[in-house]
Order: C-alpha cells, then structure tokens, then sequence
C-alpha cells in the first residue's frame, strides 16, 4: 500500500471534511474525521455597520480581507443595507486579500484587488507586502479596516499601527463547536487510547477546540501526551506556531499551506516520519 501504508490520520476538518477522506483514503491511510468548528455570523453588529457605512462614505483606504468566508459575510450584509452600492464602493477602496479564497470572492462580486498576499498568508506576509507597496496602499495616516479571521490578529494590528495606520478591526463572524460534538468526543478518546498514527491540523482553532473536548473529558494532560506520541502535520506557520506554544513538536510542514499538498506530502514523507518519531521516543 503506497503513502501513508495503512496509517490512522485523524483530521479535524469541517467545511472540507469529506474531501480530506478522501484524500486520506486515496492517499493510504485510515481517515478519521471529526469536524471541530462551525463558523457562526456575528451578524449586523455595532462594528460591522460602522464598516459598510464608512466604506460607502469613502472613510476607509484600504480593506484588508482575511478569508473568503468573512469576506461574503460583509458583502451579504452589507447588500442587504445598500444595496448594490456598497459594491460599488468597495471597487474604489484599495482591497488587500490574505490568500485564495478571499480572492474568490472580490473576482465573483466583481471588486478589484489592489494587493494579493503571499503565501504561507501570515500576519508578516501581510505587513511585507504592504511595506513593498507603498504608493499602492499607504499606511501612514490613513485608516485601514480588517475583517478578522474569527478572532483576533494582534501583531498586524500591532505592526499597522507602528508603520502609522488607525487600525479599525471588524468582527464578522465567530467559531464555535459543532452543534454534534459526538465524533469529535469519539475521535479525542481514540487518541487518547494510541489509536490514531497522525494528527492533521489546518488551522489553530482546530488544536484549540480539541482542547476543549479534552477539558470536557478530564483528560487534557493525556491529550497532551497522546499528540506528543504521534506524528503532528500542520498546515502551515501560523498554526504551528500555536502548535509550539502548547508544548508540541510539529512533525511536518507541507510546500505550501494548502490541504492537497498537506495530505499527500505527509503521505509521501510517513513512513520517515514514523521512524523519526519512533527514535525521538527512544532518545527520551
């Protein structure tokens, strides 16, 4: 059996959770799939329609727009306050997007993108381009909206403000668990039992919620041990770094911070990985 031989890959994934099966499945291993988060719009709220109706009057210049998922929940609601003109708007402030999917949707509503960040997509991503950018989306004095990715990015906040910006981030939407935390329940125990082989992660909030099943549980500290006992495949920087801050290893990084290459480089590199933790284990 090619790939990860036979392994047991544990995913958190929700949106893409069938289609990371089967990239688990085609790919060799034994996928076990417990969707962690759901994505809840925060609705209307107090910052968001000071956001539409500063983007209609022209008070933004620039809008940074961390996911596609956030990206459509403004444009949503802003169309149900103006209309079609909140569109047009947006088409005359500059428009920063963090990656693939916010792109997406400026090019299916029409709205131009004046920067695209690079990948890995981080937060020094983000400031890089910019800094290079100057004539294009000038920071000094200017006041720079960002739609948050379901939760806050202090550094970017941070680094904006150093380089001149008024910061004016806007909650769109938040995550939650599931409404059936059931599988997930089922799939912290089976790590617990040194069921699973490899843990994926795709994003922070996926570690985060796992914790909190764990807590549910009464077995944090044996949660932890568990991910230090497997082999641990991050999407990318970010969420390793979160990864590290709680005390893990991340075992593997893919070429680039997207779910296709994660899987099937992780599938690639296994069975070196399972050596590696196994000498790790040894030398401990």
């Amino acid at each position: 059996m090619a790939g990860f031989n036979g392994l047991r890959v544990l995913s958190f994934e929700s949106r893409r959770a069938k289609e990371i099966a089967h990239l688990i499945a085609n790919n060799g291993g034994v996928p076990i799939v417990a969707p962690s988060t759901r994505e809840v719009p925060e609705g209307p709220n107090e910052d968001e329609v000071k956001l539409i109706r500063g983007i209609l009057a022209q008070e933004f210049d620039a809008v940074i727009f961390m996911t596609g998922v956030g990206a459509r929940a403004l444009i949503e609601t802003a169309k149900t306050v103006s209309g079609e003109n909140f569109l047009t708007a947006l088409g005359k402030t500059a428009v920063v997007v963090r990656g693939p999917k916010p792109s997406a949707v400026m090019r299916e509503f029409n709205v131009p993108v004046t920067l695209a960040v690079p990948e890995p997509n981080t937060w020094r991503e983000i400031v890089s381009i910019l800094g290079a950018n100057s004539e294009a989306v000038p920071l000094q004095g200017r006041r720079i909206a960002v739609q948050e990715h379901g939760e806050p990015s202090p550094e970017l906040y941070a680094a904006l403000r150093e380089r001149g910006a008024e910061v004016f981030p806007v909650h769109v939407y938040r995550w939650e668990l599931p409404e059936d935390i059931g599988p997930l329940k089922a799939a912290v125990q089976s790590l617990v039992n040194r069921e699973i082989n490899v843990v994926m992660f795709t994003s922070s909030v996926q570690f985060a919620h796992a914790g909190r099943i764990a807590d549910e549980l009464g077995v944090r500290s044996e949660f932890l041990s568990a991910l230090k006992n497997v082999i641990v495949a991050s999407i990318g920087p970010t969420t390793s770094e979160t990864l590290r801050k709680n005390g893990l290893a991340v075992d593997f990084e893919p070429s680039h911070p997207k779910m296709g290459f994660l899987v099937r480089e992780a599938s690639e590199k296994s069975a070196e990985l399972v050596q590696a933790k196994a000498q790790s284990r040894v030398g401990e």
